[in-house]
Order: structure tokens, then sequence, then C-alpha cells
């Protein structure tokens, strides 16, 4: 009894523990567990955290900065000058030896310093809400690319799951047909040409599906690398192909027209535009003084021995204040030069924006083209399948009453398996332009 209680309970952990190593995903929880945990989004993130901090180490240029010093000087052999001799009531043309100060000497000071004006530093704080507006449409952008990738991985996955299933129905029915011609062909009633014809077919389909069974293998760990997760985590999805064609037809997004200024490539091209702007407005600020100022407080202590840590050792105080100007009069037209260098990428960056929003248009006219086009193959393929259907039935029934020869009913079952991967391909096909499409129109959700 307690052996078999033992057992039971060792079998409830292993369901538990299976069920614990697996993941379970839709199409949408994909995208959705992609956008958080992918290799690209991680570190899209981590861009924009960068930014920030960048943004904030640019900001304390102009904050208060204090610093600090602490000086220990020590001669072990003091430097001896020479003085006249008369001045101490010598011989005059002597002269005296003398090491002034002492043998140890400490300083200690702390310094404030204060930036009061600097145009570039006016500058720098415009740039660094720029960058930062750069990594967040970085991530936007990410973000558009993964959603993209998750789905085409998503369906690769499917199109090998659904593949291998009309496969192995294709072998069963085929077993079965080589099964019964063999049977014929013993009996004397067909030729042995049909059997051997057959059993290439067979042979060949065979092939095909431990070739899409290894596909299938590597189509996983793709997505699985899309996902973040290691190649080897179990992800069951419950998604179908079927399901997920029918779900991502619509044809109302072909009359959809696009937000230009919307659209994060027109943005990232524009945040190209600020950031040149913003370095011609930095090489016109060199030519501005710059204004700064600070305050020193300091100690010195001096002595003929190291009693610095001594209560009865003497400091002495001092404390400086001064303000700084810097006034930039003649750089050789040095300025002046980078000035117009930098206003030579501000042109190029607003061409470049143009040409950015004309390749929007035409990369939305494609992405529609593309998609109308996979509807059409899809109705196409399915109608295709089902004439191959109906053509292979007939040539069976005729194989099997001896008015068909084993080549016909061959060709009209490879044109019924080309008919099967077309139909699933067509699928695919409406699943990934309807994807493509979305990114066109800068569409980020289902």
């Amino acid at each position: 009894m307690k052996k078999s209680i033992l057992l039971i309970f060792a079998l409830l952990l292993s369901i538990n523990l299976t069920a614990q190593e697996n993941i379970t995903l839709s199409l949408d929880e994909a995208i959705s567990y992609a956008m958080e945990n992918s290799y690209s989004a991680i570190n899209a993130s981590r861009d924009i955290e960068a930014a920030k901090k960048k943004k904030w180490e640019t900001t304390t240029i102009g904050l208060p900065q204090i610093s600090a010093t602490l000086d220990y000087q020590n001669w072990i052999k003091q430097q001896v000058s020479l003085i006249p001799a008369e001045f101490f009531g010598g011989n005059e043309g002597e002269f005296a030896e003398i090491a002034f100060g002492t043998k140890h000497n400490m300083n200690a000071s702390a310094t404030l310093n204060q930036l009061i004006f600097d145009g570039s530093y006016l500058v720098g704080l415009q740039s660094a809400k720029v960058y930062l507006q750069i990594s967040e449409n970085a991530k936007e952008k990410t973000d558009l690319g993964i959603r993209e990738a998750v789905i085409n991985a998503y369906g690769n996955v499917l199109l090998s799951e659904e593949s291998i299933k009309i496969i192995e129905k294709n072998i069963i029915t085929l077993e079965k047909n080589l099964e019964e011609t063999t049977q014929i062909y013993a009996n004397g009633f067909t030729e042995e040409e049909n059997v051997e014809q057959l059993q290439i077919t067979l042979a060949t389909i065979k092939s095909q599906l431990s070739k899409t069974k290894k596909l299938k293998d590597i189509a996983y760990k793709m997505l699985n690398i899309t996902l973040g997760l290691d190649i080897n985590k179990t992800v069951v999805l419950t998604d179908s192909l079927s399901s997920l064609s029918k779900k991502n037809t619509n044809l109302g997004l072909l009359s959809t027209e696009l937000t230009i200024e919307n659209h994060i490539d027109f943005k990232i091209a524009k945040n190209t535009e600020k950031s040149n702007e913003l370095l011609v407005k930095l090489e016109q600020s060199k030519a501005l003084p710059t204004l700064s100022s600070f305050i020193n407080f300091g100690y010195a202590g001096y002595g003929e021995s190291f009693d610095f840590l001594e209560k009865d050792q003497q400091w002495f105080d001092s404390s400086l204040l001064g303000v700084s100007l810097k006034i930039p009069i003649f750089s050789s037209l040095a300025r002046s030069s980078r000035t117009q260098q930098a206003k030579i990428e501000l042109e190029k960056a607003r061409t470049n924006l143009t040409e950015t929003e004309q390749k929007l248009l035409l990369q939305l006219e494609s992405a529609k083209t593309e998609y109308n086009y996979s509807l059409e193959e899809l109705e196409t393929s399915k109608q295709n399948l089902a004439l191959a259907e109906r053509i292979e039935n007939k040539q069976q029934i005729k194989f099997f009453e001896g008015i068909s020869t084993s080549f016909e009913l061959t060709e009209a079952q490879r044109q019924l398996y080309t008919m099967q991967q077309n139909y699933l391909q067509a699928m695919l096909n409406v699943i990934a332009t309807k994807a493509a499409l979305d990114n066109a129109l800068n569409i980020s959700i289902n």
C-alpha cells in the first residue's frame, strides 16, 4: 500500500514537472511574451535606461560640482637655496645655505565649481532629450520587428506541423494502395511495374516526411530564439494555420491610409534631422562666452616631524572666491568651417527625410499588393486542392478497375501533394503578408 502511494506521488510529481517545463502559447500570447523576453526587446529596454542615465549625466554638468584634495609632502632631502651672507651680517660676496619651509607639509582643500552660462551646455540638454527619443523610437521599431518575426516563426512551425499530418495521411493511403496492388499482382491481374511505381512514390513520400520532421525541429528552435527561450524548451502552440489565416483576412486594410508622421521610420528620420539641427546650434554656441565661478576652502599644516594627528598641531585656513569668463575671439575661421559642415549634414538629413516619406508610401503600396495577391492565391489554392483531390480519387478508381496506368495515378498523386503544400503555403503567406502590411501601416497590435 505504501509503495502504491509513493508511485502515485512520483507520477503526479512527474506530471507537474513536465507541465512546468512546457509553455503553451497562442500567437497573441507569443507576441506579448517576446515583447518582454526576447533578446532584442531586453536590449532595447536597456538602451532606453542607458539614455535616461545619459540625459541625467548631461544635466549634472550645469549643477554644482564639489571636489576635495589632500596633499602630503615629506622632504627627504630639503632643497637648499643660496642667500647673500651680508643679509645676515656676513661678509660681502659670500652666500649662506638656507632651506626654506618645513620637512613635513599637509594641505587639504575643497572646491565648489558652478557653471553659470555655457551655450554648449544648453544645446547638450536638448540633445540629451533627443537621444532619449531616439532610444524610445528604436524600441518601438524593435517591437514591430519582433512582432513580425514571431508571426513568421510561429507560422513556420504550424506549416511544418500541418505538412507532417498531411504527409502521414498520404502515406497511409499509399500503403493501402500498395498492399492492394501487390495482392492484385500476386493473383496475376496487374503488372509488376505498377507495384514498383507505387513503391517509388511511397519511398519518396517517406523521405519527405523525414525531412519535414527535421525542419519542424529547426522551426521550433527558431521560434524559441525569437521568443527569448532556450532552444530546447518545449513550446505548445494553440493556434492553427487555418484559424490564423481566417483571422488575418481583412480586406479593409487594403483601403487603409497611412499617417506618415506616425510611422516609426519617419519618426526616426525626423530624429536624425533634429539631431543635426542641434549639431548646427552646438557649433554656433561655441562662439558665445562661457562664464563659471568657484569657491575654495583649505587648511595647511607644517612641521619638522609628522605631528598632523596631534591635538596641538596648528592649522592655517584659507578661502578663495573666483569667477572665470572665457571669450572666444578669433579661431582662424575654424568655427565657421565646422558650422558649415554641420549645416551640410542637416540638409542631407532633410533630404533623407523626404526620401523616407516616399519609400514608406511605396512600401505601403507594395505591401497592399502582396497581401491582396496572397488572399487571391489562398482562394485559388483552395479550389485547386479540391480539384486535385477529385482527380486523384478518380484515378485511383480507374487504376483499380484496370483502365488507367500506375503512371497516371502517380501523376495525379504528385499533383495532389503539390496542391496540398501550395494550400498550406498560401495560408502562411496570408499571415506573413498581413504582418508585413501591419508594419507598413505601423500597426503594432493584432
